[in-house]
């Protein structure tokens, strides 16, 4: 393996298809403000290393970045990469990994709207991070152990488990497909409209107008805080084990509750065949 150190690079390309090198403690910043300094890379592993520019990672297979920087100025700067891990490095760039393939993130501090777009085999774990429109469009992502905060999080996707997070968000799921959720606060408004196949499993659920216009949903065990007007034109199996605010129109399935402050059946505009029982 080459050893690359202790340098520092501000050209255009300045490491352009670099293959087979250990870049440690370098720096990637400058007058000359160059992009792309490591596009078309091939199995690198980037240690301690500061990011500067915009576009330093695009197209690179089989990489490590591990224990570094990318600062607001690295925008863009993992694009259309696979085979790679991104272990304790702090993220704070705009758009910071898109269409990329088998990306493991670990450990990492990110700030970065519009992050992991239309990616596919992503696992993101023990980490935080805060983002607008997280992972809109991508397949076969997993997060655990992650604190996220974000709005628009998690639309369009297919494929996704979540387990022991976080999620602070608003719009989350929305027409997503085929999304298990467990052990997890999952604090939102208008959570889930459009789902299909959202499972919420012993899981705490807060905010207004949940779960309304879903298909295929299943609740197991789960904790409802501030949750009104919950479930309408849902096709939905429920045990919930608090309280409910209010549950309006829900289309088919069982909704089993401790408790529901308004049960709401006036102004469906389709039939409701919903099955509610009150345990309390």
């Amino acid at each position: 393996m080459e050893i690359i150190k202790n340098k520092t690079f501000d050209a255009e390309r300045s490491l352009y298809h670099v293959v087979d090198a250990n870049i440690e403690n370098c720096t990637f910043a400058g007058p000359a403000d160059g992009e792309s300094v490591l596009k078309e890379a091939r199995n690198i592993h980037v240690d301690q290393c500061s990011f500067s520019l915009r576009y330093p990672l695009w197209h690179v297979d089989h990489f490590t970045l591990d224990h570094s920087s990318l600062d607001t100025l690295t925008r863009a700067p993992i694009w259309y990469a696979k085979n790679g891990k991104i272990l304790n490095t702090s993220i704070e760039s705009i758009k910071g990994v898109r269409e990329c393939d088998h990306i493991d993130i670990s450990n990492c501090k990110i700030i970065s709207n519009e992050f992991g777009w239309k990616s596919n085999n992503i696992q993101l774990t023990d980490s935080v991070i805060t983002s607008e429109y997280l992972f809109l469009d991508s397949t076969n992502v997993s997060l655990k152990n992650v604190n996220m905060k974000g709005k628009y999080s998690f639309q369009y996707m297919e494929n996704l488990t979540i387990e022991s997070c976080n999620l602070d968000t608003k719009d989350a799921f929305w027409h997503s497909k085929n999304v298990t959720v467990k052990n997890s606060i999952v604090k939102g408004e208008y959570l889930a409209w459009f789902s299909d196949g959202l499972t919420l499993d012993h899981c705490t659920i807060i905010g207004t107008q949940p779960l309304c216009y879903c298909k295929n949903l299943t609740l197991i065990d789960c904790k409802m805080i501030d949750t009104d007007l919950a479930f309408e034109y849902s096709d939905v199996n429920a045990t919930i084990c608090s309280s409910v605010d209010s549950v309006k129109n829900p289309r088919s399935g069982k909704i089993v509750a401790k408790s529901i402050g308004e049960i709401i059946k006036e102004g469906s505009i389709m039939e409701d065949t919903c099955e509610i029982i009150v345990t309390k």
